[in-house]
Formats: structure tokens, sequence, C-alpha cells
């Protein structure tokens, strides 16, 4: 991998993704990129950019940044988020929707699915018959093939190994009756969540706001100027009073810092006047 390969790839994940890839990541990259080189029979990097850089290479693309994309996730990952959506969010919304009122809420990056899950989950522990009220929680992601995972809702049980007890049992059942072969999300937990390909550094299209959206350890790989682009459209998108949850290493910067007060470890409440 040259100089100039390093560059075209990382400019091609940046204006696909938003994804600063520094120079400190050319290893990174090579390792990760030299399978798809093998799976095509290509000789060279330079071949390889050519490809997708190129009208036919539109669906290698895909693949590239299917490659290069992180999908860490686990179900109740960073647990005090959901303590406190279970706490503090949900507990005046779920009543709202019993009233026959709306709920919504994103995962804005949800990988997999375990995130979204995890907060379909903390809503059935709080209201039974959530799926059969206005509640919803919509889970995005750029890569399609984690989306279609999503979708699916199997997991290796091992998945699952932080998940309260009583919940798995009452929302996942054994692929085949066997746990080696999987979880599998229950249709009445699945109905909550609608999962979607979204790139978040492009058009959003939810007409919408929502009570809470969670978007963890996703915009610290971004520049600085997009992520403080990300912020203030997280920050439109919330109803007033919304939280928005991210990632340990993150902080809300720029002009949306001052439309959020910290409401806990890494959660923050739109102020007052904020919102609709």
């Amino acid at each position: 991998m040259t100089d100039r390969d390093f560059k075209d790839i990382a400019a091609m994940l940046y204006a696909d993704a938003g994804i600063y890839m520094p120079a400190s990541k050319t290893t990174l990259v090579y390792s990760r990129l030299v399978k798809r080189l093998r799976a095509l029979n290509l000789e060279s990097f330079r071949d390889y950019c050519d490809l997708v850089g190129s009208p036919d290479g539109s669906n290698e693309r895909l693949e590239m940044l299917s490659a290069l994309t992180t999908n860490v996730t686990r179900f109740f990952r960073e647990p005090h988020h959901f303590e406190h959506l279970g706490a503090q969010v949900l507990p005046p919304l779920l009543e709202l929707a019993r009233r026959g009122g709306r709920v919504r809420l994103w995962s804005a990056a949800c990988s997999s699915g375990p995130e979204p899950y995890s907060m379909a989950l903390t809503v059935l522990s709080l209201e039974p018959n959530a799926a059969s009220l206005d509640v919803r929680i919509l889970a995005s992601d750029i890569d399609p093939r984690v989306v279609e995972e999503g979708r699916r809702g199997i997991y290796p049980a091992a998945a699952l190994a932080e998940a309260p007890v009583a919940l798995r049992k009452r929302y996942f059942t054994a692929v085949g009756g066997d746990e080696r072969r999987g979880l599998q999300a229950s249709d009445e937990l699945r109905r909550l969540v609608v999962f979607r390909t979204l790139n978040l550094n492009g058009v959003w299209p939810m007409p919408g706001k929502f009570h809470a959206i969670f978007c963890r350890n996703v915009v610290i790989y971004f520049d600085e100027q997009t992520q403080q682009t990300v912020w203030s459209k997280f920050a439109g998108k919330l109803e007033r009073g919304g939280v928005l949850y991210i990632g340990h290493s993150e902080r809300v910067t720029g002009p949306a810092a001052a439309r959020f007060a910290s409401d806990g470890v890494t959660a923050y409440r739109l102020r007052d006047g904020d919102g609709a």
C-alpha cells in the first residue's frame, strides 16, 4: 500500500461516512482490506482503489466501508445509560403512551442491533404491552449488512450475558431449541424496533423528533467540524427535554453544547426552550 493508495482510501471513507482516518491507521487499513484484495484476486491496492473509485465498484465500496468501520457492540453496553433511560426518561413517556401519545427513541449507530434491542428491553421491563402502544425505536446504521443482522435478531447466547435474566428468558428463544445455534428475539421485541440504513453525514429523512437518542462511540471517529455539525443536528432532532446519550470518550462541542445540560454520566438533556 503506497501513501497515495492510503490517501485515496481515506478520502473515500471521509466522503462516504465522514470518518477521518489519519496516516497512523495505515496498518489497520492494510490488514482489513488486504483480505478484500485476495477475495477479488487483485494484485495491488492501486487496482483496488481504481475499482472502488469507479461506477462498477459501488458494491465493493460498501464492502470497503463495512471492513473499515468498527462494530463493537453488546447488549446493555455501558449499563448506566439504560438505568438512566429506565429511571429518568421512560416513566413519563410511557404514561404518555398509555394515554394515546406518541413516543419515539433512536439508536443512531445501531450496528447489528444489541443497542436498540437493549432499549426495547428496557421499555418492556416497564411496560410489557409497549408493542401495542405508539412506542417505536428507530435503529439506523450506515452499514447495510449489520442493519440486516439486526432485522434478523439472532445472536450468540454469550452476547446476552449482561442482559437481565428475566428479560432474556421472556423475549428470546433458542434457535431450533438449541442455544448453541443462537437466540432469536421475539416478535414482540422486534415489533418495537424499526431498522433502516442511514448515513449520519447525509440527509436525515425522518420528519419527527425523538425523546431520546443513543449515539455512542461513533462521533469520536469524525473530525471536529463534522462532530459539531452532527451534534447540532441531534439537538434539532430532540423533543424539548429529550436526552442524548454519547460514548464515554466523547463530549458535545461547538454551538450545540450550549443547548444541552448534563443529566448524568455522558447523558445530556436538551435545555428548556429548545426542541418542540
